[in-house]
């Protein structure tokens, strides 16, 4: 089962969130070596459209690390609100697991 999480994004912002994956028995962090690893955030379950996609990079993949991160100009695009997102890991061995899942809550910006 996928961890849930709440995260603010700030419009026009660069935003970045770190996570760590670790097994829920041992806690042990899971290398995540030769995985890929994607996320999107929508604006409900039962949206056709994309808001944006979340660029996700292994960063330390003994120790399960994965930056997650968009960019300010394409933060600068999404309207500010309520989406929900999730994090999906793939193994080299073709296995989907969603490891993360939540609500990323955009913030305005005044600063244009």
């Amino acid at each position: 089962m996928a961890a849930y999480v709440e995260l603010i994004m700030d419009q026009g912002s660069t935003f970045s969130n770190i996570i760590n994956l670790s097994d829920d028995t041992t806690n042990a962090y899971i290398n995540v070596s030769g995985y890929t690893v994607s996320s999107q955030m929508r604006r409900s379950y039962y949206s056709t459209n994309v808001t944006s996609n979340i660029a996700c990079t292994i960063t330390d993949a003994q120790n399960g690390q994965i930056t997650m991160s968009v960019t300010s100009a394409n933060t600068s695009l999404i309207k500010a609100g309520r989406y929900l997102f999730d994090v999906e890991t793939t193994t080299s061995l073709n296995i989907v697991s969603r490891v993360l899942e939540g609500v990323i809550t955009v913030t305005p910006s005044v600063t244009r």
